[in-house]
This record gives structure tokens, sequence and C-alpha cells, in this order.
């Protein structure tokens, strides 16, 4: 079967390309950073190799996954019509060619040209921020997701200005008499990114995808939980940001409190879903059920961390060695579950949607392979179970071999994506990726008009 809520507008929305262009070229930076991640833990050849891999895996997969799925999706929840077509495409090309510079630089040591490449990023991630801004200022009202979403762009305006600071400290050092360290800099940087950018991002998501995969609905205890996320969990990460870059323990104590009690409620709100969910088990609520789990332990885990240290390094994501949990468990998995239903949701109403009660079409979960969403799953928990323990215990061989299931759990992923796009979309793989789309999924505006952005694509 398959789930999919029949009031969704998708006349807004971008040509399918620029969408599964971006979750394309997000699945080639995960591979790039997995690789770099494994050639630390085999033995860097150079000391800024594993950044550079961190930057590939977060900015690159994660980043750009979520660039990819707001320029769709906002238009199709808000019912409005996305801003620019062309900046959607331009914000992809910017910050690959970003990243990739900025990764080959730190791994060849040449440090000088990290502000180069630094502003490149800032530049591409910007012209998404604006996208998507201009936007949600086009909604009439923003609900619970629209807003999480709005502080995911604010909160990358801050990390990509920072991050060029950090970027141009490498070569001209910048804080030396500002008061403010770099260090505490960096912390305030990695702390808006993961606990701001990514996680506002995935909560957003979920608070719609887990009760339309489940066709249940927010209620009871449920709202209550949600109404106190909603606000305490904004504050805590600017109450653990602020902490952290003007080093106030009590401060960033406070912040972490609350980003974990609000966490946790999330995570019960998610496994209240799942068990009541009305619809058959398929591969995004297997995935989301890892989410629950990891996402209510890595919240208990870190309360004593920032009760005691929350300005350590080592307390960066919370409990020392727990952040690949977050990393891993929580965001890896909602991105992989999403993709699941995002991929094929989008080419089946390019090529299907048209032809339904007119002739026998697919659903949207025949599209993909059940027994190849199974063998990723089977890869990607135990392999994450794997680097989760290795990281805890401190065991180098579970490392390695985590890694090595993690990687094997992308390629058949990928794979499977890549079936779906090669059978069933209307375009040949090298057009999505490279060339113009010549069929949008729709060309007009609010008004009924047609568009002005033309050409449609790109």
């Amino acid at each position: 079967m398959s789930t999919v809520a029949t009031d969704l507008d998708t006349d807004g929305g971008p040509p399918m390309a620029i969408p599964l262009r971006h979750f394309l070229v997000a699945l080639g930076f995960l591979c790039l950073g997995g690789a770099g991640g494994i050639a630390t833990l085999v033995g860097a050849p150079t000391a800024l190799l594993p950044l550079a891999a961190l930057h590939l895996v977060l900015a690159g997969w994660v980043c750009i996954t979520i660039m990819g799925a707001m320029t769709q999706f906002i238009p199709v929840w808000s019912g409005v019509e996305l801003y620019s077509r062309r900046l959607a495409t331009l914000q992809l090309w910017l910050v690959a060619a970003g990243l990739l510079g900025f990764a080959a630089v730190l791994t060849l040591g040449e440090l000088r040209l990290t502000p180069l490449f630094g502003a490149l990023l800032l530049v591409g991630f910007w012209c998404f921020a604006y996208n998507i801004g201009r936007t949600l200022w086009r909604c009439d009202s923003l609900d619970i997701t629209e807003r999480h979403f709005g502080l995911a762009v604010g909160a990358l305006v801050l990390v990509t200005g920072l991050g060029l600071l950090l970027a141009v400290d490498f070569t001209a050092p910048l804080f030396a008499t500002t008061g403010v360290s770099r260090l505490a800099v960096r912390a305030t940087h990695a702390t808006l990114a993961g606990f701001g950018i990514v996680l506002l991002t995935v909560i957003g998501a979920l608070y719609q995808l887990a009760t339309m995969f489940t066709q249940t609905e927010i209620d009871g205890i449920d709202r209550h939980l949600q109404r106190f996320e909603a606000i305490g969990y904004p504050l805590g990460v600017g109450a653990l940001a602020g902490g952290r870059l003007f080093e106030v323990a009590w401060l960033a104590t406070g912040g972490g409190l609350l980003v974990s009690i609000a966490l946790f409620c999330v995570a019960v709100i998610l496994a209240r879903r799942l068990i009541e969910t009305k619809v058959p088990w398929m591969p995004m609520l297997s995935r989301y059920a890892v989410v629950a789990a990891a996402l209510a332990g890595w919240a208990v885990l870190a309360v004593p961390t920032w009760l005691t240290t929350p300005l350590a390094d080592a307390a960066l994501f919370g409990a020392p060695r727990t952040g690949v949990l977050l990393a891993l468990g929580v965001v890896g998995f909602v991105i992989f579950g999403t993709l699941y239903h995002i991929v094929p949701f989008i080419i089946w109403v390019d090529r299907y949607s048209d032809q339904l009660g007119y002739e026998p079409v697919p659903m949207i979960d025949d599209l993909y392979s059940d027994r190849l969403a199974a063998v990723d799953f089977g890869l990607l928990t135990t392999g994450t179970v794997a680097v989760v323990g290795g990281n805890w215990f401190g065991t180098e061989s579970l490392l390695v071999t985590g890694g090595g299931l993690l990687m094997a759990g992308v390629v058949v992923f990928a794979a499977n994506m890549l079936l779906v796009l090669r059978v069933h979309s209307p375009d040949p793989l090298s057009v999505t990726l490279f060339g113009r789309r010549l069929r949008p999924i729709a060309t007009r505006t609010r008004d009924g008009k047609p568009s002005g952005d033309e050409p449609l694509d790109e």
C-alpha cells in the first residue's frame, strides 16, 4: 500500500529534476564522507582529513538532502509557489563546488584557500536560505512544521557565517583580540549546525511525516508534549549555543537540559504514532522506530553531562561518545526512511498521477524493491550498533566493521533509489542530474496563471 495525503498541493513545487538532483549529489557526498571516515579509522593520511570527512557528511549529505527536501515540500505542504526555481538550482552547484574545494584543501593542508571555498559555501547556502525564506513569507500563517523549518534556515545563516570566520581564522587569526576564543566559536558553530539546522528540520518534518505515514493524529498527551517542545527546544538550542560562545556554564546547562527534555518528548510522540499506526508496517516506519529508540536513549544519556560539563569538548553533542548515536541512529535513519517515500513520491506524481483512474498504475511503495530495503535496513542497523558500541567501548575493530557495514548499507540503499529512477523516471539519470527538465510537475502559480519563471528547470 501507499500512504499519500490527499490534500497536498503539488502545483507549487519545482520540476522533478531539482529535488532529485539534490538527493543524488547528497548521496555522492555521503559516499565520499564515508570513505574519508573509514580512512580516518584505519589511520588518517593527513591531520585534517577527519574534519573534511565530517563536513562531507554533515554539510554534503545531510544539509544538501535538507535543501532538496525543503525546496520540494515546503511548497507542497504550504500550498504556495516556490519563490525561484533558478535559485533552487544555483544553490546546489554553489554548495557542491564550495564543499568539494573546502574538503580538498583541508585534506591537502592548503589552508590558505579555505576562505575562498568557505565563501562559496556561504553564498550557496544563503541562496537557499533566501529562497526558502521568501517562500515561507508567502504563507498566510506558519504551522509547527513551517516554524521549525524557518528557525532551521535562520540557524543555517548563523552557522555559515561562523564557518566563514573560522575558515578565515585558519590563515589570519581573527579571535585573538575579540575576547572570544576559536574553540568557543567552533563549539557554537557545531551546536547550531547539529541541534539547530539538522534537528530542527528533523523535528519539523517528523510532525508531518510521522502522522502521514501512520495515518494518525497528534492529540491528547502528545499535544502537550508538542507545545513544550515547540518553545523549549529552540530556547534550549539558543541557550546552549550562547553559553558555549561566551563560556557561561550555567546557561549551557539550562539549554542542554531543555534540549534533552524536548527531544525526549519528540521520541515519545514518534513512538506513540508508531504504536497507534493504522497502516501496515513499511520501510519508513521501521527506520522511524530506530529513530524513536535512539533519540530517547541519547536524551537520557545526555542529562548527566549537561549538569556537570556542558562546555567540555567531549560533550559537544551530549554525553561523551554518544554523538554517533545522534548522527547515525536519529539523523541518518530519518533521512533514509524519509527518502524511501520522497523519491518514489516525486517520480510517481510526475509520471503516474495523471494516469490514475484511466489505466492501472503502480502504488508509490511498488516503485522500490522491498528486498533491497530489508537488506539495507539490516546492514545500516547492524552497522550503527557496531559503530556506537565501538565508539562507546573504544574498540577499533568494531568501529571498522561497523563502518564497512554502514557503507554496504548505503550502497544498497543508493542502488534501490537509482533503480527507482532508472525504471520509473521519464528522464534518463544523466538528464536528471545535469540536463534541462522539459516537463515540470506543475507550471502555474496560486492564481492559476502560468508561472513566469521560465524555462521551468533550472
